[in-house]
Parts: structure tokens; C-alpha cells; sequence
């Protein structure tokens, strides 16, 4: 596998060659370079870092490695241990801190791990710090602090609790009337640390957690990204036990999808699409979405009389253009909701509680709520890259072939059709190239998808 170097991380797999896995020596060597681009932001005395990770397997040993460098630098570490992504962040703030590392892939299966590297606000770099890093790694003089200047590790497993009181004190999350509502809820956390702070989550608002893969082992029971063909167990177990609904989430809780009291996916892109509702509703103003994302958000968007805005791919970019159009909530289609109220980073928790208050004042069924929504469907699919494949000259030709639509060109390739869109870009995650398609029905998002596909693979020669 390839090393994967880009604004969401340091991202590979677990064993193999230096530089062409992640492997200790490569996690030692970009967490040395995230420490020394720490120094280089502020000159002082004394710096401190946050670190939390995901429950996978290599986790811990990752965390060693990157700990253990950034006190060989002299920088001060605030150990979370097991924690999400969102936690972190919001340690960060919290903390004063220069900045952050989770070590978690997201949704990527058990063989993957990263480094997410935060600035000092809590918030993910942008590409040219993220780019200032790789140079440092590349070709950079790396100082490492003397004997008696070493950083220390401080433990800190309170955060997931204060992440939550933070999230308990937002205006718009009714504790009480959620309370009220004694709803029962389904929770697959894929046996990550999801496990441990949903159901906290949920206990604190009064409803009752069923536990379901919550022991945060790293051991993931099915794929961990929250797509409906992994979600099984969740829907027999929610019809099972009688429950209102059921949350998925990805091993970092950045990502959150949920089921419907019927056993049917709600659609992880209307996970945004009705936090969005609740918040427009409460208190309107602009969202901002990616170009992969669903058209729903922009039409409650516009329902409520604000400004749709759609930003590239990348939690950084969809951050960077809802600062810009000083927007109330944003996100990403693939279950992402971004509450500025509490903090600029995609946050499962707050998307929860957000969800919930919004069912305790509708006082409807998820299947009902469901419904208010314009039907889109979407097809999300991929082409793995090979060596041979020109994946600019691809774009430039598929730009060419239909310049006489609607073409955004920020990230990738988008086409927009008059009842329907496709969006063609390379994986910051992945060596892919993803094709995401939306139309009204399953069927043309599928046929629309598979037709992009077979014309990628006549101009590639596939």
C-alpha cells in the first residue's frame, strides 16, 4: 500500500517497507515534523500538544511512538488515550494548547492507521501547513531537546465527560424535553471508542442506550464505514428491541448515520440535512455543505431564507467557506455535522443531541421526520488507481465531454445536470477515484454512475 501524505493526514497501512506503510519509523518521523512546525508558530517557553486516539488495534502502539517524540522535542503531551476525534479537538481549546494529534484512519478497515494533525485552535491545517509539514519531514533539520528539557505526559481521561457537558450547556440541545420523551436507541460504535461516549451521551440526556458492538477493542465487526450494506445487525437489533431509532457511528465519531424505527437507513447524507432543519429553524442564517453532498441541504437551506454554499472536499475546505459566508451549520454528505456553536471540527455527539432535540419538539416518528425531505438518492462508487492511470488527463477529458453543462471544477470534476449531478475526484484517503452521483431515483444514480464509469474506462483504455 501507499503511504498517503495529504491535508486529511498521514494515512497508511500498518507493517511493510519505511515510506511505503505507516510504520513506527514513519510515525516517529512525522510526528517530529508536526512538533517541530508546533516550535516554528510561536516562540516561547514551553509548548503542549493534545493527543487521543481511535480504539484500532495498532493504536497504541502508534501513540507510544508519537508521544515519546514530541517529549523527545520538549513538548508537553496531554494524553486522552481512548477518545474521538471531536473530543480532541475540543481538548485543544479547552487546554490552550499549540495543537493536536488523533491517531485513527476513520472509516478505513483495521489495517489502516493516521496521524489527523490539528492547529491550536483544535481545527484541522490547512494545505499549507499541512505542506509546510511535509517539507520539514522531507528535507527540514529536525532539533530534539536536551536531557534536562524533555516534555512530560500528562493523563487526562476527563474529556469525553467535558466534551459532553459542553455539548449539555448549547442552547439548542433540549436536555429536558428529551428527557421527557424516554426514547430507546440502538447504538453501533463498531467496537470503538464511539462505545464509550454515546452511550455517556445518551445516558446523560435520559435515554437508554442498547449497546450494540460498543466494546472499544478494535476488533470491527463489519466494514466501519456507516453505509447501509454494513448496517445489518443495527437493523435487526433496532426492530428487535422495539427502539425509536439507531446511531452508527465511524471508530473516531466524526461520522454519524442513523436507522430508522423500522429498521430502514434514514441516509447518511439527511444525517446533516434535518440537523440543519432544527438549527435553520432556531436560528436562520447560511450552511455550507461539500460539492459530494446531497441538494436537500440547499433546498431546507433555502426553505428557512438562507445561503447554500458548496466548498471542496475536506473537512479544512467546508471549515475554511462556512468562516467565509458566516455560516450557523455545515458539514459533509457522508454524515458530518459541523456546529460551529460548540466548534469548527465534525462532531458525531453534538449531531446526536442536536437530532434528538429536534424528535423531542417535532414529537414524530424518525420515519415521519424522514419524509419532510426532497427524495434524493445517491450512488457513491470508485475506481481503484493503478500506476498507468492519468488521473488529471481522465478529468481534463470528462471536462471536455461535457462542456457544455454546468462544470465546477474546485475539486475534481462536477457536472451538473438538470435532474441530476455527478462529482469525479481522487481520494484524499484512499488511492481511488470516487464517483458520487445524485438523481431521483436509485436506479438513475446507478445507471448515471455506472455509464460516467464505462466512459472513464474507454478514455483510460480499461
Amino acid at each position: 500500500m501507499t503511504l498517503i501524505k495529504s491535508i486529511s493526514g498521514i494515512r497508511g497501512t500498518i507493517g511493510g517497507l519505511q515510506s511505503e506503510n505507516l510504520t513506527p519509523i514513519d510515525a516517529v518521523k512525522y510526528a517530529a515534523a508536526y512538533g517541530s512546525w508546533v516550535k516554528q508558530q510561536r516562540d516561547k517557553d514551553t509548548y503542549k500538544v493534545v493527543v487521543g486516539r481511535d480504539a484500532r488495534i495498532s493504536g497504541e502502539m502508534i501513540q507510544q511512538l508519537v508521544m515519546n517524540t514530541l517529549v523527545g522535542m520538549g513538548i508537553t503531551v496531554i494524553d486522552l488515550n481512548l477518545s474521538t476525534t471531536p473530543t480532541v479537538e475540543v481538548a485543544v481549546a479547552l487546554e490552550h494548547a499549540d495543537g493536536g494529534i488523533i491517531l485513527t484512519a476513520s472509516h478505513n478497515p483495521k489495517q489502516w492507521n493516521a496521524l489527523k494533525l490539528l492547529n491550536n485552535k483544535g481545527e484541522f491545517l490547512n494545505a499549507e501547513a499541512g505542506q509546510q509539514i511535509l517539507d520539514i519531514a522531507e528535507n527540514g533539520t529536525i532539533e530534539f531537546a536536551e536531557v534536562d528539557h524533555l516534555g512530560e505526559i500528562h493523563k487526562n481521561d476527563a474529556y469525553i465527560d467535558l466534551h459532553i457537558d459542553e455539548i449539555l450547556n448549547l442552547p439548542l440541545v433540549k436536555a429536558d424535553a428529551i428527557k421527557r420523551c424516554k426514547f430507546k436507541v440502538v447504538v453501533d460504535a463498531v467496537n470503538s471508542t464511539g462505545g464509550i461516549a454515546v452511550p455517556l451521551l445518551l445516558e446523560a440526556l435520559g435515554v437508554e442506550p442498547v449497546k450494540l458492538h460498543c466494546t472499544p477493542n478494535g476488533q470491527f465487526p463489519h466494514n466501519p464505514e456507516p453505509l447501509k450494506e454494513h448496517l445489518g445487525d443495527l437493523m435487526e437489533s433496532v426492530v428487535k428491541n422495539h427502539a425509536d431509532f439507531g446511531i452508527v457511528v465511524d471508530p473516531d465519531v466524526d461520522r454519524l448515520a442513523f436507522v430508522d424505527e423500522k429498521g430502514e437507513m434514514f441516509g447518511e447524507e439527511y444525517t446533516l440535512v434535518a440537523v440543519a432543519d432544527y438549527v435553520l429553524q432556531n436560528t436562520p442564517g447560511n450552511t455550507v455543505s461539500n460539492m459530494s453532498s446531497s441538494r436537500a441541504l440547499r433546498d431546507v437551506t433555502e426553505k428557512h431564507g438562507g445561503t447554500y454554499t458548496a466548498s471542496a472536499v475536506g473537512e479544512v475546505n467546508v471549515v475554511e467557506k462556512m468562516k467565509e459566508t458566516n455560516a450557523v451549520i455545515g458539514g459533509e454528505g457522508n454524515g458530518g455535522i459541523i456546529y460551529p456553536e460548540l466548534h469548527y471540527g465534525r462532531d458525531s455527539l453534538v449531531g446526536i443531541a442536536l437530532f434528538l432535540s429536534f424528535l423531542a419538539e417535532e414529537k414524530i416518528a424518525v420515519s415521519e421526520l424522514r419524509k419532510k425531505y426532497n427524495a434524493y438518492f445517491m450512488s457513491k462508487k470508485k475506481i481503484e488507481l493503478t500506476p498507468q492511470l492519468d488521473v488529471d488527463a481522465i478529468l481534463k477529458a470528462m471536462e471536455a465531454k461535457y462542456a457544455t453543462e454546468q462544470i465546477n471544477t474546485i475539486d475534481g470534476v462536477k457536472i451538473d445536470f438538470a435532474e441530476n449531478w455527478v462529482h469525479l475526484r481522487k481520494s484524499n484517503t484512499e488511492s481511488i477515484i470516487r464517483i458520487y452521483t445524485e438523481a431521483k431515483s436509485q436506479e438513475e444514480a446507478d445507471a448515471l454512475a455506472d455509464r460516467i464509469i464505462g466512459e472513464i474506462e474507454g478514455i483510460a483504455g480499461l
